[in-house]
């Protein structure tokens, strides 16, 4: 495969990642492949492939004969969320501590300069976008072949139902960015020293942040178990 088609896929893939994440392409659309195609210039089979690929990844799903669509966020999808989010994010965040190399802490000192931007002047997909690179590098020093596909795929709805976090709509929203910003600094402290019992509670604050602000907005009628139904602690 020549240079050229290799740019390609990966742009195309870029594109569609960028679309889900920023709720550009809802929850339960169908992907236009034909338009996806002209628009990239890309035949079908390297479109499928991307698309094969994003669907491996949990962006999203493939129907036999019906065409791919964006990955859905139902009921269930919104409960295993709130359930398995701060177990994960917090082992994630432990073994970061354990693991992390010093030039993953640098990329994680800049992610979190390219998030304080964004805060000061980005829109609200630019901050969510911000936020998940932060996360993602969290992952990367985490480096465990079990967690880091399910990490992914929180980070993916993570970033779609916290959209509405990154557009505040009062001064209560805005404070908790900029509390959001401390965690994260706090949380690169943490690794640095090689605090991992600080670091997964950090994990855990971070989440409560975030949560309660979800909620307002996702809360599926009639659940039946309370989201994140771990025991919940004051943030440090």
């Amino acid at each position: 495969m020549s240079d050229a088609a290799r740019r390609k896929k990966a742009d195309l893939a870029e594109h569609l990642k960028r679309a889900i994440m920023t709720l550009e392409l809802r929850p339960g659309a169908d992907i236009d492949e034909v338009a996806l195609s002209e628009h990239f210039s890309i035949s079908r089979t390297p479109l499928r492939e991307v698309l094969r690929q994003l669907a491996g990844e949990g962006f999203i799903d493939l129907r036999e004969n019906r065409g791919s669509r964006v990955s859905e966020m139902s009921h269930t999808t919104l409960r295993d969320f709130f359930l398995a989010a701060p177990m994960v994010y917090g082992a994630i965040l432990q073994l970061a501590a354990k693991n992390a190399r010093p030039d993953q802490v640098q990329a994680l000192k800049a992610a979190q300069d390219d998030f304080r931007n964004a805060l000061r002047s980005g829109s609200g997909s630019e901050r969510a976008m911000a936020n998940m690179r932060f996360h993602e590098v969290t992952g990367e020093m985490a480096d465990n072949i079990y967690l880091l596909p399910s990490f992914r795929r929180l980070l993916i709805d993570h970033a779609r139902i916290g959209m509405t976090f990154y557009r505040p709509q009062d001064t209560s929203m805005a404070e908790n960015l900029s509390e959001a910003s401390q965690q994260h600094d706090a949380i690169i402290a943490a690794i640095e020293a090689g605090d991992d019992v600080k670091a997964g509670q950090l994990a855990i604050d971070h989440w409560n942040l975030s949560r309660d602000q979800i909620e307002l907005f996702v809360m599926p009628a009639g659940l039946d178990l309370p989201l994140g139904s771990l025991s919940r602690k004051t943030p440090a």
